[in-house]
């Protein structure tokens, strides 16, 4: 007898690369410089800061918002302003199809404010409470904790200007940190005011005076900045422009009487609440439509996330009627959720363990698959949390899957069963077996579930 032919036996052997090799690969797809994937095994940590958002904004009267990725350029240049580093170097900006200039969102408050005019939200009850999570983009340089593909949430409360909105909403913002478990002195709150426009246009001159006599020590930024922006150059982050930022004046003592009150209103409030905070006289903020009360949470990390800003916020007074709106106090915060994921982990912060399933479901044989699929339908919808793998014809195979996922039961249904009207229950731990009726399945487990 001929012997048989190996099929395919001249066929090349199929390499299984690795992830590094498919990066290096160039005809595989690969993603953009600074965005990152969210895999599966992270899923915990944002799942639980998002519970957390939610849980919070529901327990102080914040309802959600979401608006569009893309939005007019216009309004983030007139909002967040010309001269800031994230209009000017940062956002992604294009002309579509119909010769609209159109930008990515590169923050979340400027669409907030636009929704807040053009839905003429000033007719409800003020103040308005709204919070919004989602992705925003920054074409900045990638490091530890920032990304060009970046995700944040906010809370915004507008049409008050009371300074106790501003010291509970720091209070929120110290309470998340909180509550997805960061330790005692892992962060610190800074806060400080910057002023109305008016107070701030003497402080500008008095600083504009102190960096000119040392403006050799500038970096290139800090010498445009000097002209077009002077109140970035305390928020400068190169070594030789930080140096001199000790001794530059300092703001609080340029404060008019009624941005000094509403200070003092706003830093008696959190010592009332008890929050720990820093006052940091020379924070500055690198939106153009701050006013007043500015605060940041930052991050007491090691090495790559020392001193680095994981949340921030402020008053933004005057931005719905730079907008086009009726004049309407505000203030607000965001934090990116890389950067409190990013310290989370360093922090070791323990998470709920995932729950186990109740219940494991395997099955051996075509008609036994498909008794299963209707059975892991029922169970599903009695609320039983149910695992099984039907792509899987051993049953060795499925019951070390069931072993590995800590299931309390594994359901059997074979052929026998099929025909018998039945399902085969074992107890994982006990290793004992019974018999049940397979349309009493349901009550029976219920039942066990409950002991």
């Amino acid at each position: 007898m001929p012997r048989r032919k190996k099929i395919f036996s001249n066929a090349p052997k199929m390499e299984i690369q690795s992830g590094a090799q498919a990066r290096q690969n160039k005809n595989v797809p690969h993603i953009l410089k600074g965005f990152k994937d969210i895999m599966p095994n992270d899923q915990k940590y944002w799942q639980t800061l998002s519970r957390v958002v939610e849980k919070t904004a529901g327990q102080y009267g914040f309802q959600k918002i979401e608006t569009p990725i893309i939005e007019d350029t216009s309004l983030f240049t007139r909002s967040v302003g010309k001269e800031t580093d994230i209009v000017s170097k940062e956002m992604y900006s294009f002309v579509d199809q119909g010769g609209d200039n159109l930008s990515l969102r590169p923050e979340g408050t400027a669409s907030v404010a636009r929704a807040f005019i053009e839905h003429g939200m000033l007719n409800l009850p003020q103040p308005v409470k709204m919070y919004y999570e989602g992705p925003m983009f920054r074409h900045e340089n990638p490091q530890a904790g920032r990304y060009r593909g970046l995700h944040q949430f906010g809370f915004e409360v507008l049409g008050s200007a009371a300074p106790v909105v501003d010291a509970q909403l720091i209070l929120i913002a110290s309470n998340i940190c909180q509550e997805i478990g960061l330790k005692p002195g892992s962060y610190s709150i800074q806060i400080n005011s910057i002023g109305c426009p008016q107070c701030r246009a003497e402080y500008k001159k008095e600083l504009v005076l102190y960096y000119k006599a040392k403006r050799k020590y500038l970096c290139d930024s800090c010498k445009k900045r000097l002209v077009k922006n002077p109140l970035r150059l305390l928020d400068c982050k190169v070594p030789g422009c930080q140096s001199l930022k000790p001794d530059a004046p300092q703001i609080l003592d340029w404060l008019d009487d009624s941005c000094k009150t509403h200070f003092m209103g706003v830093v008696e409030y959190l010592d009332a609440l008890e929050v720990s905070y820093v006052l940091n006289p020379q924070l500055v903020r690198g939106l153009d439509y701050y006013t007043r009360t500015v605060f940041e949470i930052v991050a007491q990390g090691k090495e790559e996330m020392a001193q680095s800003a994981i949340g921030a916020g402020g008053r933004y007074d005057n931005l719905i009627e730079t907008l086009g709106g009726n004049p309407t106090p505000a203030t607000g915060f965001a934090f990116g959720f890389e950067r409190m994921i990013m310290h989370m982990k360093e922090q070791e912060v323990k998470l709920k363990e995932k729950r186990t399933p109740d219940i494991f479901l395997a099955q051996i044989g075509q008609q036994a698959k498909v008794q299963a699929l209707k059975l892991y339908e029922r169970l599903r919808k009695e609320g039983i949390l149910v695992y099984e793998n039907f792509s899987k014809d051993s049953l060795k195979a499925q019951l070390e899957i069931s072993n590995k996922l800590k299931a309390k039961y594994t359901l059997i249904v074979g052929q026998k069963e099929v025909l018998d009207g039945t399902v085969l229950l074992r107890d994982m731990d006990a290793g004992v077996q019974e018999i049940i009726n397979y349309e009493k399945v349901t009550i029976e487990m219920k039942k066990k579930l409950q002991q």
